[in-house]
């Protein structure tokens, strides 16, 4: 069965949704008025202008296109999750992007060669979304953990310099606040392992079978993802935690954020 094309006019009819949203939270006066209109008007714009990109991206088939597309998606990921963090720790952007773009080249490109095997490997249809998933999730499992990261080491500063102190590194100094960051990053991705498809259906495995697929192909591909993203998140965490590690000492092995 062949998807169900939407236009302008069911995407008014579907704004009817927001309406009631609005109006709900007049009626109970809880001010989410404004917000709930900007979120809504942002993300119009944003799907439309991505929509847009991806379609030119796809019809011309081009490498080139499509790695500026990928580009851009890795370097907003990587500027939000920076600012996530923070942006106290020297040199913290590029941390955040390499290990972005390692983590993600690393699980999509295993995918693309072992797995799917597509006839080029810059087949926008299979690239493009599977790379915006996973870098999508890297990000969030990396600013969790950095942010955890750089708060422990706040919080911690003086116990950190006892262990400096009586002869530790600075890498052993702050190791089980590292662990504990990675931890905090990851843990929602395995939660989330642990119940789809029990108790929610993930967005990717839905869209396919709102576009025909059957619910069996949608699975295999929706484990696929869930084994990309927790590659690639755990990745992600282990760079970047290993980056902040790396730049919140000076030469003298000194604390210094």
């Amino acid at each position: 069965m062949d998807l169900i094309q939407l236009d302008i006019g069911h995407l008014a009819w579907a704004l009817g949704l927001i309406a009631i949203a609005i109006g709900l939270s007049a009626i109970e006066r809880l001010g989410l008025e404004w917000r709930l209109l900007t979120a809504t008007v942002r993300a119009i714009a944003q799907l439309f202008g991505v929509g847009f990109v991806l379609e030119v991206a796809f019809a011309g088939n081009n490498p080139v296109a499509v790695l500026v597309v990928l580009i851009l998606i890795l370097t907003t990921a990587a500027l939000v999750a920076r600012n996530r963090i923070g942006k106290k720790i020297p040199q913290i952007l590029p941390i955040v992007w390499g290990s972005l773009l390692l983590s993600t080249a690393f699980t999509v490109g295993y995918v693309n060669l072992l797995v799917l095997q597509p006839p080029t490997w810059y087949e926008p249809r299979y690239l493009v979304p599977l790379a915006a998933i996973v870098l999508g999730q890297a990000m969030n499992g990396a600013a969790i953990a950095g942010e955890r990261l750089t708060s422990s080491l706040v919080a911690a500063r003086i116990e950190i310099e006892t262990h400096l102190s009586l002869g530790a590194t600075p890498q052993q100094a702050v190791a089980s606040y590292r662990k504990e960051a990675i931890r905090a990053g990851i843990i929602p991705t395995l939660n989330s392992m642990a119940i789809v498809g029990v108790i929610a259906f993930p967005g990717f495995f839905t869209g396919q079978i709102l576009g025909g697929v059957s619910p069996f192909q949608a699975a295999f591909y929706q484990m696929l993802v869930l084994f990309m993203v927790a590659t690639a998140t755990l990745i992600a965490t282990l760079l970047v935690t290993k980056g902040v590690c790396l730049k919140v000492f000076n030469s003298y092995d000194q604390l210094i954020h």
